[in-house]
């Protein structure tokens, strides 16, 4: 595996999502990045597609089904 070295400018916001996220998963901020850009692109690819939809399992066992127009 080839790594690309990036630098990014992020917004306030981003920083705090990135650190929340990094918080909560325990990941580094590379991980975490690599992860959204990757669930970024599937999202993009379903849009294009004309909409989909994500399915998840919450904790509480309960079904959630988010859909992308």
């Amino acid at each position: 595996m080839t790594l690309t070295k990036a630098t990014v400018n992020l917004i306030p916001r981003a920083v705090e999502a990135l650190d929340a996220a990094c918080a909560r998963t325990r990941d580094t901020k590379t991980d975490t990045i690599n992860q959204a850009l990757v669930v970024h692109h599937l999202v993009l690819d379903l849009m294009e597609r004309g909409g989909g939809h994500l399915t998840t399992q919450l904790p509480d066992g309960r079904i959630e089904r988010v859909h992308l127009l």
